[in-house]
């Protein structure tokens, strides 16, 4: 409860791993519950989280960053070992919220293309003019059988006695 108020607040923590793992789970249901802005969701996600500061912050800030977002709203680096105990820590941070990853890409998906799917209209195209000089499909090379085995070769006997040998 504690650290997702503070990963709200802040959109970036370092913690452990097991807790950066245990917080993803406890974090991003309230994520998904905020991007609908309604009287109900507020008090859900107040119930859970139990500070204001953060509810308030989360619906009018990180909401409406992630709307259009189908989930994965968390991002969990792992950053080495600790000195002390050799725990295994890690920074836990907003996926949206990271400043280096998100003004590249967000001007490059501006100027890109929409990317087009498998099944383009183009490959039909092609598919409906080049019929008659299209070649088939290629077939599979047959699997080679097993080489005879020559007349002195045998199978090694088997070490184990059977039962009825005994």
């Amino acid at each position: 409860m504690n650290m997702a108020c503070s990963l709200i607040e802040h959109k970036r923590i370092n913690t452990t791993l097991a807790k950066a793992k245990a917080l993803r789970v406890y974090v991003e249901p309230l994520i998904t519950k905020s991007k609908t802005d309604s009287t109900h969701s507020r008090r859900t996600v107040f119930s859970y989280l139990k500070n204001k500061e953060a509810v308030t912050e989360l619906f009018r800030e990180i909401a409406p960053k992630v709307a259009t977002r189908p989930g994965g709203y968390v991002r969990i680096i792992r950053t080495g070992y600790r000195p002390g105990d050799n725990a295994e820590t890690a920074m836990i941070e907003l996926v949206d919220f990271n400043t280096i990853y998100t003004n590249g890409t967000a001007a490059a998906t501006e100027a890109a293309p929409k990317k087009r799917t498998r099944r383009s209209s183009v490959k039909k195209a092609e598919g409906a003019e080049g019929a008659e000089g299209a070649e088939a499909p290629k077939a599979r090379a047959p699997r080679k059988k097993a080489e005879p085995k020559a007349e002195g070769e045998e199978k090694p006997k088997a070490t184990r006695k059977k039962k009825s040998e005994e």
